[in-house]
């Protein structure tokens, strides 16, 4: 059983920009301050934000396709790694852990929006609280199958994170991308978050 970050760590850089970019949807930042809050060169920020424009995604660090740009963060995602379990009652356990976590998916769009039913539970995990997290699992929950997934990916997944009712989740950006990648109803609930957030 395992829950680890990813092996694969090349791309992080693009999607820590895309992330904030995608937060920042107004051009409110510049390009330095996009590369200060990524922790990326200024040179490699203002080169990858140029590519952008080139594609028409972006107008100096303003969005000008939302679609666009969404789709393009899902063509270059790095794989996260996940361990999928069945929790009894998910949010209590995962909640009353004391562990840094933040919803996706499903618990965060009902959170936000209301479109989805709360079919699964999806949660990101801070990668330096694995083992603990393995220890929450054991104690908790029945491994292989479930419908509770643990993912750990690069910490800045938590950038911009909210509270809803006492809920922790994603930004509404990283919800949209996640949402997208799940396919069926959740595309419908993402392209609603676009409309709201973007338009």
């Amino acid at each position: 059983m395992l829950l680890q970050p990813p092996e694969r760590t090349r791309g992080f850089k693009r999607e820590r920009v895309l992330r904030i970019l995608c937060n920042h949807p107004e051009g409110q930042l510049t390009k330095r301050e996009i590369a200060d809050k990524a922790e990326t060169g200024d040179a490699w920020t203002a080169k990858f934000t140029n590519q952008l424009e080139d594609e028409g995604l972006l107008e100096g660090t303003a969005i000008q396709d939302p679609r666009g740009l969404y789709d393009y963060w899902r063509e270059i995602r790095v794989p996260r790694s996940e361990l999928t379990v069945a929790l009894q009652s998910p949010l209590d356990v995962i909640q009353d852990a004391g562990l840094t976590h933040t919803f996706t998916t499903c618990q965060a769009e009902n959170a936000h929006q209301g479109f989805l039913f709360v079919s699964n539970t999806a949660v990101y995990v801070d990668p330096d609280d694995a083992e603990e997290w393995l220890s929450v699992i054991e104690d908790h929950g029945l491994i292989g199958g479930g419908d509770t997934e643990f993912r750990v990916t690069d910490s800045h997944v938590f950038y911009g994170t909210d509270t809803i009712n006492g809920l922790q989740t994603v930004s509404i950006p990283q919800l949209i991308v996640d949402l997208l990648d799940e396919g069926g109803p959740c595309v419908e609930a993402a392209e609603r978050l676009i409309a709201r957030y973007h338009e």
